[in-house]
């Protein structure tokens, strides 16, 4: 593969639109869900002068997130969402900007080195930044480091979310990915700040990773 076919960004107008429908549909589907926010870290509190956080997540559970985060956190802080270089990036990406979410385009098979810098110029700049570290292709539920390499090099905290919803949908994805029925009940939690400090070794480093992957298998209901 030559560096300009592995490090581009692939956007085209039928993706864009694409993205934008899929954004107005997930805001007025949420609109019928009755959604409970359970906030263990204060996030959903604080101001635009606390530092930035590093949300992670399951890639299965996009749906959900940009409504719940515009209903509580997103009221304070500014966000950014790692998204991949592909169509199917380009396409998440403008879904996301109807919530008022920007997007880092890169992944770790693509632009990886580019998206890294990107995420921590974003923190750097006070926006908080979401990662799913199974995404963007799986296997499903599997941590990938880019979420603990971003933490220990920023010395931002993870702010590990859950995310429930009896009365879904899951589609035949890799994923597994979870659409909720109209008028069903939603649980968010932003769960409590995970550190991770500078400097590790590779079998701390790797310590971390199976931590948090822990935390966000612990607060599903399919894992």
């Amino acid at each position: 593969m030559s560096r300009s076919s592995s490090t581009e960004i692939r956007e085209n107008r039928k993706s864009a639109l694409l993205g934008t429908l899929v954004g107005w549909i997930i805001r007025l589907w949420s609109m019928t869900l009755r959604f409970e926010i359970v906030d263990r870290c204060g996030i959903c509190n604080a101001d635009r002068s606390s530092p930035p956080v590093i949300y992670a997540m399951w890639h299965n559970r996009i749906f959900l997130v940009p409504p719940a985060w515009r209903m509580s956190a997103g009221k304070f802080h500014p966000a950014v969402v790692l998204t991949s270089a592909s169509k199917d990036g380009s396409i998440l990406a403008r879904a996301m900007a109807v919530f008022g979410i920007g997007a880092v385009r890169g992944s770790s098979s693509r632009r990886a080195v580019a998206a890294l810098i990107g995420m921590k110029r974003a923190l750097k700049g006070g926006t908080d930044v979401c990662i799913t570290p199974d995404g963007p292709r799986g296997p499903r539920y599997d941590f990938q480091p880019g979420v603990v390499k971003l933490a220990e090099s920023s010395g931002a905290p993870i702010v590990p979310i859950h995310v429930t919803c009896p009365a879904a949908w899951r589609l035949k994805t890799w994923d597994r990915f979870l659409i909720p029925k109209p008028f069903s009940r939603v649980r968010v939690v932003f769960d409590s700040f995970v550190s991770v400090p500078a400097g590790l070794d590779d079998a701390a480093f790797d310590d971390h990773r199976l931590r948090l992957r822990q935390i966000l298998l612990d607060g599903t209901d399919d894992s």
